[in-house]
């Protein structure tokens, strides 16, 4: 039995060695990730490696043991999961989802996630388009283009988000960039790197570069 809390750094290990591409995560990461002290990473982690459920190796930090990699994922798992029933069943919009996930991942019941998947019909991905891992804990390979890697004339269709802040979604919403969007690349900037897109073939608008490298695509010679 863990605690909630070792339970969320597992799940922040895990996400963070997911965007770097695998390897050992550094402290300081950690503790922005969870907006906490350097000093109470530290001491979680001492816990986490005396329940052999991460890995330490000096000057690079930690990274998940088979042990911990299964927790992390059984806590996604639970997490999108419940982020979809929100969404479909409850209609709260993907910004207000992840807030209350964050409670309800942490039920005991395998039960209860096994039935709950299978009564939303085993979804592949979350509102925000990120992979649910499968019971077994087989996880579908994230898509990695941007909308800041099209170049003009190539189009995509939008199918995930790097940033899950209230902030960034409520833009989304508001300039109509969501998931399933067919996008088209009209124009490139140099200045500063922003693009002008046009969304399902109908209207124009200008995206920042700081929105584009947060929004993630699928080529059309991928499977969205």
């Amino acid at each position: 039995m863990f605690s909630p809390a070792e339970e969320n750094y597992l799940k922040a290990i895990f996400a963070l060695a997911e965007a770097q591409s695998g390897g050992f995560v550094k402290t300081n990461s950690i503790a922005k990730k969870l907006n906490t002290r350097a000093a109470s990473v530290t001491d979680m982690l001492k816990r986490l490696f005396d329940k052999d459920l991460v890995s330490y190796q000096k000057y690079q930090g930690v990274k998940l043991t088979g042990q911990g990699e299964t927790i992390a994922k059984q806590m996604i798992r639970k997490h999108r999961l419940w982020e979809v029933f929100l969404a479909n069943k409850l209609k709260f919009n993907w910004d207000e989802v992840h807030d209350i996930a964050e409670q309800l991942e942490h039920t005991r019941s395998d039960e209860l996630t096994d039935r709950l998947d299978q009564f939303l019909g085993f979804p592949t991905h979350d509102p925000h388009g990120d992979p649910i891992p499968d019971k077994d804990g087989n996880i579908a390979m994230r898509y990695k283009h941007t909308l800041a890697d099209l170049r003009v004339g190539e189009t995509g269709l939008v199918v995930g988000v790097r940033e899950h802040s209230t902030p960034f979604l409520n833009y989304l919403d508001k300039i109509n960039l969501v998931l399933g969007t067919a996008v088209e690349i009209i124009l490139t900037n140099d200045y500063d790197n922003s693009k002008d897109v046009l969304l399902n073939e109908t209207t124009q608008l200008s995206i920042s570069y700081k929105v584009a490298k947060n929004v993630l695509v699928a080529k059309p010679e991928e499977d969205a």
